[in-house]
């Protein structure tokens, strides 16, 4: 497991992420971002870390997963001087694209890329929020494996480790700031 950097301050950022119980419903304990992401020392440091994880790694591009990954894949790509490749749901892309379904709790989802905006053997990495489940992250994985791409690591702001979502990437590297157990 790759933890957060050294000398960064995890309890710091935890503690301006406000936990909302009973949300989405009841039992459900949500752990909300966007009070870290109003604190601009807080964002600064969120976006430094994973930067750093990934400096001299020779990404060609980021990936992120709409919508939240939306907020930090471009902020990364910018600080890696790596492209930005959105992950969208179905009918929000122009063009030509490539689809992934898989299955949620409820049913199924599908997300897409652009057909060709991975080329084959680029070194990418994917990222959203959080890593919970890992089934949404895993469809990405595939979209990414599909062009091609070379998966260097797949970061996340959060994980909740209780639900053992990384087990999905055996083999890859993950890496994630702030960790749950509960």
């Amino acid at each position: 497991m790759t933890e957060s950097r050294p000398g960064l301050n995890c309890e710091h950022l935890k503690k301006l992420i406000r936990e909302v119980p009973d949300f989405p419903k009841k039992g459900i304990l949500f752990y909300d971002i966007t009070t870290l992401l109003k604190d601009k020392v807080g964002f600064a440091t969120l976006i430094d870390a994973l930067s750093e994880h990934y400096l001299n790694s020779g990404i060609d591009a980021v990936l992120a997963i709409e919508a939240r990954g939306f907020i930090f894949g471009p902020a990364l790509a910018y600080r890696l001087n790596a492209g930005f490749i959105p992950i969208r749901k179905p009918g929000k892309l122009p063009g030509e694209t490539v689809k992934w379904s898989y299955e949620l709790e409820y049913g199924l989802d599908t997300l897409e890329i652009h057909k060709g905006a991975i080329q084959p053997g680029q070194r990418v990495i994917i990222v959203d929020d959080l890593l919970a489940t890992g089934g949404t992250a895993n469809a990405c994985v595939q979209l990414a494996k599909s062009q091609g791409a070379n998966i260097a690591g797949l970061a996340f702001v959060v994980e909740l480790d209780f639900l053992g979502g990384r087990k999905k990437f055996d083999g890859m590297e993950v890496f994630s700031l702030l960790h749950y157990d509960k």
